[in-house]
């Protein structure tokens, strides 16, 4: 099929960021797969109190993933749950809305844009073409108004992407996941999933695929896809009787909350090319062991990029596109506890699977 490289691409995109609150590091690698399907988003200040960090793995190409990075974030803000203080309910609504913003001539320019050099050419000639008219393009460019076009009745992209995003009020923080991309915590050494992976085999998973008129053959959704949520995706989402949340694929994402305090360390966003080489506790264990030998935290993250790239493709584990930030908490943790009261929404499914997150973690 082509798609491993006869050498692996080792050059690596790091950065580094930080404000009173906290400091992270990232570093994606292509490796040894022919294209780039990994995106992310690190902003320390999303508002003057909020920090958002993001992992997108993308699969079918890398236009969903880069869709993600753009505006995910900018519609978690977007939200009236928002500006309520209901930081969970505007996480889960902004990965439903990334579903509808990809869809008609809008979506379908916004992607080509993000596309292939050929795909970014024509998007951006038929975007002169058919965007709004006048001086007021810009300005009308968040509001995601309709237009009209050649691909008025696109649906969305057969492609998809994982979304896996931390965000961090004060003391509190929230991830929100859909797909295979982890989020993990340290508190005194011990790693905590703070999320789970989205495989068809698992209990509701399969029985939502199955109620929604999917199957599942050799561990994939309809035998092609072995994520059981995901953003994009559009040709599992097409039952016009089901809610976003019971398609056969679906966008919607499992929400942990917790609160944190001074024995957590840091976090950990990775996308599975890091959780296919290490577990959660080995990747913990590694960190820490680097955390305080390297200049800086983009530079523990090549390391773990580095320990997991696979020296051949027979194996097929290490072979992957690899992304990954580490979020390290300031001490002491803020404890302004201005927001303690706020809701956040977390499925039952999180509930059961992340028991030794209620047990350990939670307060």
């Amino acid at each position: 099929m082509g798609i491993y490289l006869s050498t692996p691409k080792t050059e690596k995109f790091s950065e580094d960021g930080e404000n009173c609150r906290l400091r992270f590091g990232l570093s994606s690698m292509q490796g040894w797969r022919a294209t780039m399907e990994d995106a992310h988003a690190a902003l320390p200040d999303l508002d003057a109190s909020t920090s958002f960090f993001g992992v997108y793995d993308g699969h079918g190409g890398k236009v969903v993933a880069k869709f993600c990075a753009k505006f995910l974030h900018t519609q978690v803000l977007k939200q009236e749950a928002y500006s309520a203080g209901d930081l969970g309910a505007s996480i889960q609504r902004a990965f439903f809305r990334m579903d509808e913003m990809m869809k008609g001539q809008r979506g379908w320019r916004e992607l080509s844009v993000l596309g292939d050099k050929i795909n970014k050419f024509t998007g951006m000639i038929e975007g002169l073409i058919w965007s709004p008219k006048g001086g007021d393009s810009n300005d009308q460019q968040d509001d995601w108004a309709y237009e009209e076009g050649p691909h008025s009745d696109f649906t969305g992209p057969t492609s998809g992407s994982t979304a896996c995003v931390a965000v961090i009020r004060n003391n509190q923080l929230i991830v929100a996941n859909a797909g295979d991309s982890r989020c993990v915590i340290s508190r005194k050494g011990q790693a905590y999933n703070l999320s789970r992976d989205h495989k068809p085999e698992l209990e509701a998973e399969r029985d939502r695929i199955l109620k929604a008129g999917g199957f599942i053959h050799a561990g994939r959704v309809n035998g092609s896809l072995n994520l059981a949520r995901a953003i994009g995706d559009m040709e599992f989402k097409q039952n016009k009787f089901l809610p976003a949340e019971k398609q056969i694929v679906t966008a919607n994402p499992d929400l942990s909350v917790v609160d944190l305090c001074d024995d957590d360390d840091f976090i950990v966003l990775a996308c599975d090319g890091i959780w296919d080489c290490m577990s959660s506790q080995q990747l913990v264990d590694f960190i820490h062991e680097h955390i305080n030998i390297e200049t800086s935290l983009s530079a523990v993250c090549e390391r773990v990029l580095d320990r997991c790239l696979a020296p051949s493709t027979a194996g097929g584990e290490g072979c992957d596109n690899m992304t990954m930030i580490l979020v390290q908490f300031k001490k002491p943790i803020n404890s302004d506890a201005a927001t303690s009261g706020q809701s956040a929404q977390t499925t039952s499914e999180t509930q059961t699977k992340s028991k030794e997150v209620k047990n350990e973690i939670a307060n």
